[in-house]
């Protein structure tokens, strides 16, 4: 009993460690995108381009947090594993139910250690928990650049001049910037019904439902 108390301990603490490091992840690119607005929305003149640059940035940091992630998810499942396997069982009915056989699965996952959730399950998680609002503000904040700096926009083709970047025209900047947000999108909708049927599965096998 005191074995697995301290051991319960450890998985929180290194969860909460992990947890530290995700956040730490999504304030760079919040500050990041900051950034990218003082510097687009500074005068009338100033450029759209760091809007489009954070992007880079943005999506660097959504792949490392979704790393990250990956890791904090081991230690979570193992401590949410023994909270409902070990401790529920104990305070609610006095038993530990062994025939569940859970405490093999826990043994198991600590003999061979691997990672519960697949690397585009955990990006699409972390675009549906902090990124979305994030893409969203970039997505609008460009918009709204073109639409009112330096003056109001009159016309379409007008709007387009205005999204040139350089030598790439502005209608290709706005291709990229759909096919970014598509992907984005698509990730956490995909990842979401993955999260689904994998809920479904997890009644059914109980020796897979950490995760």
């Amino acid at each position: 009993m005191g074995a697995i108390a301290h051991l319960y301990r450890g998985e929180v603490y290194r969860s909460t460690i992990w947890r530290t490091r995700l956040d730490t992840t999504t304030n760079w690119a919040v500050v990041t995108l900051g950034v990218a607005l003082s510097i687009s929305f500074a005068s009338p003149e100033a450029s759209p381009l760091p809007l489009v640059l954070v992007g880079v940035l943005i999506v660097f940091f959504l792949v490392l947090e979704a790393r990250r992630y990956r890791y904090f998810n081991v230690w979570r499942a193992r401590a949410r594993w023994m909270e409902t396997h070990f401790y529920a069982p104990m305070l609610s009915e006095g038993d530990l139910h062994m025939e569940d056989d859970w405490q093999r699965v826990l043994a198991n996952d600590y003999l061979r250690p691997r990672y519960h959730v697949p690397f585009m399950v955990a990006i699409g998680r972390r675009i549906r928990r902090n990124y979305f609002w994030i893409l969203l503000i970039q997505t609008l904040a460009f918009a709204g650049k073109i639409a009112v700096h330096p003056t109001e926009v009159q016309s379409f083709d007008e709007a387009m001049r205005r999204a040139d970047v350089g030598p790439l025209p502005g209608e290709l900047m706005m291709l990229m910037g759909v096919i970014y947000v598509s992907v984005c999108g698509a990730i956490a909708l995909w990842s979401k019904r993955d999260d689904l049927r994998r809920g479904r599965a997890r009644g059914r096998e109980k020796s897979d439902s950490m995760g």
